[in-house]
């Protein structure tokens, strides 16, 4: 009896004490933290839109499809939607080498 009331009283203690003791907080990475402050960017801009247009509006803010971005930047994203849309159907190396290939035209 003895022995199962010192088992008792120790596992008592033993999850006090892990609930006492909470895990040390991870900090976030860099990206993890430039994702946060365009978060908050996005959110911010967003203020006063509803429903879907925000959607959108947060949508395309958050994948960097802004006015601010360089004719140059805008050419490779619709390059890339359209060689991501040619390569639906593909997998594994056949979609690597396709992409490869059509990225890089010009």
């Amino acid at each position: 009896m003895n022995k199962l009331l010192a088992l008792l009283v120790s596992s008592a203690f033993a999850t006090c004490a892990f609930a006492a003791d909470p895990a040390p907080a991870k900090t976030p990475s860099p990206a993890q933290l430039a994702q946060q402050e365009k978060m908050a960017s996005c959110n911010k801009d967003a203020t006063g839109k509803k429903g879907d247009e925000r959607k959108a509006f947060m949508k395309t803010c958050l994948s960097g499809g802004d006015s601010k971005a360089t004719p140059a930047q805008q050419a490779q994203r619709d390059r890339m939607k359209a060689c991501n849309d040619d390569a639906t159907a593909m997998k594994g190396d056949e979609r690597k080498k396709f992409m490869k290939t059509c990225l890089s035209k010009k």
